[in-house]
């Protein structure tokens, strides 16, 4: 039995019971084990689910957007904005799509700090490879992408940070966007 057959399995089985009504033993039974066979790759229920929510977000989320943050297409500009539209665009239809994991990392993210600021790090340094590129091309101003990088994370919570999820039927949300990209810009150029 290997850790990432506990994990698959765990996500199965998370996905069809939801995060509040499974258990070590739902996913034992599922793979046929003992749940001491789980708890001796995993300490706990509670490292079992970051486990499977860290392999998600990187799955899911952190390595499309890695994609896009390693193109050099475009100008710094426009890739920046696809950026930031591809993780919106993943947030929303997983809140949709994928609930109960959407609502598992919602959960994961109250209650474990270190890997959720381990992924959001990882999404902030691909934020700076597009600022510093379009710093080096002086398509954006001077300055330090990292500081900057952390500025449109920020700025930009609302459209991609699970707490707001339910903001982001607002009829507004995409002209409300549309707003914050341009106060962005005006401060980036």
């Amino acid at each position: 039995m290997t850790k990432d057959m506990i994990l698959d399995a765990a996500e199965q089985v998370l996905r069809r019971y939801g995060p509040d009504k499974t258990s070590v033993t739902d996913i034992a039974k599922f793979l046929q084990v003992s749940h001491g066979t789980l708890y001796r790759h995993f300490a706990s229920k509670a490292a079992l689910r970051e486990s499977v929510t860290e392999r998600w977000l990187d799955k899911s989320i952190a390595e499309p957007l890695e994609k896009v943050a390693n193109t050099s297409e475009g100008s710094a500009e426009e890739q920046l904005r696809l950026w930031l539209e591809t993780l919106i665009k993943k947030k929303r239809m997983f809140a949709v799509d994928d609930a109960e994991m959407f609502v598992m990392y919602g959960d994961v993210t109250l209650a474990s700090g270190d890997m959720i600021t381990m992924h959001i790090d990882r999404l902030m340094k691909q934020i700076a490879l597009i600022i510093e590129r379009g710093m080096r091309t002086g398509e954006f101003k001077p300055g330090s992408a990292d500081s900057v990088s952390r500025a449109v994370f920020l700025a930009t919570l609302i459209f991609h940070h699970p707490s707001h999820a339910h903001e982001w039927a607002s009829e507004r949300i995409d002209e409300d966007f549309n707003t914050v990209w341009q106060l962005l810009l005006s401060g980036l150029k």
